[in-house]
């Protein structure tokens, strides 16, 4: 081979070797940009300031109800986990795979989903996998550290902690300001979670019945099988048995929630309401509700603001309303809400059938003049008003939460 010819060939060669070398450079620095161009990391979120209700959670875990929208549109899961993670895909259909490790409150969950677009902030809601037992008990707020482990197209994007207040079963949340990735927000009312204290299926009620039928102011519970009186009769049998058992009017409400933009109400459940003998105007309003509702007759729930009371309908065409002041279920001064009556002196000398009588017409005839003056706030639902009807429709969407 002549001298011209080897040289040739060891350029080829040169040549070869360097573009074998560039191309090894331009994948490895492709791949660099590439695990660069990852994100690292993610948050853990939700949108009550790092609160958990158990009975928003209790009330909907059987239902499809969705009263605690999400705040951004994209996302995946389920909202009702309420508990959530963001995070960014890399690509088009990105995998992404969140564990959230074991609390006294949940068992450990390990959960997969595909993120459809590319380069897009997604809310992700895994599945909880909850100790219902443990939310109904859990009376006082705990705080609870949950941990979370996210991986994206099999890269790990590591591990988080984030420390949530887990509220008192006694706690219904009213409320909360949503704000939205577009920096807007807006206040969602979530009082439809008040059912969720109307408790026609606890095995007290029965009792509660069967001291009624002994008082023979009714022979049996018809529902709406009969006139208005009939059905007038029914619930005031109910009112005289709740007198009979020296109920005390305690307007024990306040929540020790701490935040200006959710918003929560103490609220006794039929059990212990019962077991304290203690009620306030939700207490009672949620605990008349009950056995209303026990014996087929449908209630209401009337909120006005700082005040509750209960209404039910005396036909099954639900053509008219009665309601009832709770708070004089217990030992009240009439005066206080009759000023001009003097009624407490004339009280004296009543027998107690008498004296329950009385008040059961003065609680009506008192809620029913509150409602009329605001009847059309009410109606509207206008801030700090409710009317919450307990139907079979409101039943689709939230549930008793026992206890």
């Amino acid at each position: 081979m002549s001298l011209l010819s080897r040289l040739r060939t060891r350029s080829r060669q040169f040549w070869w070797a360097v573009s074998a070398a560039a191309a090894v450079i331009a994948i490895g620095i492709a791949v660099l940009v590439a695990r660069l161009s990852r994100p690292t990391d993610f948050e853990i979120t939700d949108q009550l300031g790092g609160n958990i209700f158990p009975s928003a959670i209790l009330s909907v875990a059987a239902t499809d109800a969705e009263v605690i929208p999400p705040a951004d549109s994209v996302y995946v899961g389920n909202p009702k986990s309420l508990i959530a993670v963001r995070v960014e895909s890399e690509q088009a259909n990105s995998l992404v795979r969140v564990e959230l490790g074991e609390t006294p409150f949940f068992a450990r969950s390990v959960s997969e989903f595909v993120l459809p677009k590319a380069h897009t902030v997604y809310t992700i809601y895994p599945e909880v996998l909850w100790r219902y037992d443990v939310l109904r008990d859990n009376v006082q707020a705990e705080p609870v550290s949950v941990v979370a482990t996210v991986e994206l197209n099999r890269h790990n994007l590591g591990q988080k902690v984030r420390t949530f207040s887990m509220r008192s079963i006694n706690e219904c949340l009213l409320g909360f300001v949503q704000h939205h990735p577009d920096g807007g927000s807006r206040f969602v009312s979530t009082r439809l979670f008040f059912a969720a204290y109307v408790n026609e299926e606890n095995p007290m009620i029965d009792q509660i019945l069967r001291e009624a039928l002994d008082t023979r102011i009714v022979r049996r519970f018809l529902g709406y099988q009969g006139t208005a009186t009939t059905v007038d009769k029914q619930v005031y049998a109910l009112w005289h048995v709740l007198q009979k058992r020296n109920f005390r009017y305690s307007s024990v409400s306040y929540s020790s929630l701490s935040s200006n933009f959710v918003y929560a109400q103490r609220v006794r459940t039929f059990e212990d309401a019962l077991a304290s003998s203690q009620i306030n105007c939700v207490d009672g309003s949620a605990l008349f509700a009950s056995l209303l509702r026990a014996i087929n007759i449908t209630p209401v729930l009337v909120q006005l603001p700082g005040h509750m009371f209960v209404g039910y309908y005396e036909d099954a065409e639900r053509k008219k309303l009665t309601f009832l002041e709770t708070t004089m279920i217990g030992d009240v001064d009439l005066d206080d809400y009759f000023p001009g009556e003097r009624l407490d002196s004339t009280m004296r000398g009543k027998t107690q059938s008498e004296m329950s009588r009385l008040t059961f017409e003065k609680a009506k005839e008192y809620a029913g003049s509150e409602y009329r003056k605001h009847e059309g706030e009410v109606r509207q639902e206008k801030p700090g008003y409710m009317f919450l009807e307990i139907s079979k429709g409101v039943r689709r969407k939230i549930q008793p939460i026992g206890r």
